[in-house]
């Protein structure tokens, strides 16, 4: 891990959350983003409300 997480608007499809977890556990997006479809489909909205208050509060990549 590189020590901060930051959200990644260059690799982003929607807020850069994934793309920004990717980099940080340093595995490929894909994996990442296949994980937070299964996240939602097993906890709903809960899943979705996580993801977009990361993206509002993590700082973005500079």
């Amino acid at each position: 891990m590189n020590g901060r997480f930051v959200i990644n608007q260059s690799r982003a499809k929607v807020m850069g959350v994934c793309a920004g977890l990717a980099d940080w556990l340093q595995v490929d997006v894909l994996i990442v983003r296949l994980g937070v479809i299964v996240a939602t489909l097993m906890t709903g909205p809960v899943a979705i409300l996580i993801y977009i208050l990361t993206g509002w509060l993590a700082s973005e990549d500079r």
